[in-house]
């Protein structure tokens, strides 16, 4: 079966003058594999689910809270689509407005896992899930996405400019 995962993607529209820019908030993968990476070491917050237990957003409204400790916000989320890893896995990501989404690091609570390490130490230890949140542009958040996810950037991009947004 392949593997599901649903995440939430909030964006603003920051007015810059005569334009705008579009910001996301990402979040940096946390525990030791990750933790001199910044290119391609961000996700958008997200995580599995069983379709048959759980609808997608749901689990992404779930995962969003368990992942940074906040609830997502009450907004109006709508799919912007799934998008498919090299390796299979599936990612249904919802996006929302979240210009008045107001958490920022102090407020963030980021969950855990657990891991042997070093490896074959017979150690474990707890590294948190992701080990920091941030808003970014798009093209900086293109750049520090993990390559899977970088197609939900250009979509949204795809929706906001044929709202007039950008």
């Amino acid at each position: 079966m392949v593997a599901m995962s649903a995440g939430i993607l909030l964006y603003r529209v920051e007015r810059t003058g005569p334009g705008s820019e579009v910001s996301v908030l990402i979040a940096h993968m946390g525990g030791p594999f990750w933790a001199a990476k910044d290119d391609g070491a961000w996700s958008i917050p997200k995580g599995e689910y069983d379709p048959d237990v759980e609808a997608p957003l749901d689990a992404a409204k779930r995962e969003f809270r368990e992942e940074l400790g906040v609830p997502a916000p009450d907004a109006d989320y709508a799919e912007l689509g799934t998008f498919a890893y090299s390796s299979g896995k599936r990612v249904t990501v919802f996006v929302a407005d979240g210009a008045a989404f107001e958490a920022s690091h102090p407020a963030f609570v980021f969950g855990e896992f657990e891991l042997e390490w070093p490896p074959r130490s017979g150690r474990t230890q707890s590294f948190p899930e992701v080990d920091r949140a941030s808003w970014m542009g798009l093209d900086v958040a293109r750049r520090r996405l993990v390559q899977g996810q970088r197609p939900a950037l250009d979509r949204l991009a795809e929706l906001l400019g044929s709202a007039g947004s950008t």
